[in-house]
């Protein structure tokens, strides 16, 4: 379909102007279609790295110049949650014995949590092409990159809070309107993005835009363990 043509030609676009070289991998290449003039700026708004990033860029612009934005916005959150509330599909998805009938019973699931969002089937044809490439590990990646993306197009900013355990909202909220009123949420809207990594000990590590704040327990266990060291 034409949506699948669009997005090998997307990703084919993405690579040429070097955002595959930070990802330390090689895309397929892609067959050459011509895609239709649109009025729309196909451009991904900002920068998003790593191999799921250069698959979220070229899901935004085969998105864009299909007029999808939305629709394929609204089905990647689905997945991002289903991702969530199954913590084993991210582990199925990597398996390196997955067959085609398996991927493809696969991204059937995944439509059937999708439903009526995907229009035009762009996030299914996209689907199919990760399975193609034996790509669909990185998914959940290209789900939260998407997602940035289009926090950007709307003039938000990211705010990622990586705690050892789940926050309370209050907690969420106070942290929010902290960061809000500070210089680095520079006036914009902010769109917060919780993570929880045990290995932390305690603590926060706080994320906006490029920046990161440090706060956790491990961090000031490794520079007191620094400053020892360089004592004794």
């Amino acid at each position: 379909m034409f949506s699948r043509q669009v997005i090998s030609g997307a990703i084919r676009s993405n690579a040429s102007r070097g955002m595959i070289s930070r990802a330390g991998a090689a895309l397929p290449s892609a067959r050459s279609y011509a895609t239709p003039a649109s009025s729309i700026d196909s451009k991904p708004p900002v920068a998003v790295y790593g191999l799921d990033g250069t698959y979220a860029s070229a899901l935004y612009t085969a998105a864009a110049k299909t007029s999808a934005l939305d629709s394929a916005s609204k089905a990647l959150a689905t997945l991002s949650d289903v991702f969530k509330k199954d913590p084993k599909l991210a582990v199925i998805l990597t398996a390196p014995t997955l067959s085609p009938g398996d991927k493809s019973q696969i991204i059937q699931e995944l439509q059937r949590h999708t439903g009526g969002q995907d229009k035009g089937d762009i996030v299914k044809n996209f689907l199919q092409t990760l399975a193609e490439h034996n790509r669909l590990g990185l998914l959940e990646g290209v789900c939260e990159k998407f997602g940035t993306l289009m926090g950007a197009s709307r003039g938000e900013v990211d705010l990622t809070v990586i705690s050892a355990a789940k926050l309370d909202d209050k907690m969420l909220k106070r942290l929010e309107t902290a960061v809000g009123k500070s210089e680095y949420s520079q006036g914009k809207k902010l769109k917060v993005i919780t993570k929880v990594n045990p290995d932390i000990k305690g603590g926060l590590i706080v994320e906006i835009g490029d920046r990161t704040i440090d706060l956790s327990v491990s961090s000031k266990i490794s520079k007191m363990n620094k400053l020892l060291t360089d004592t004794l």
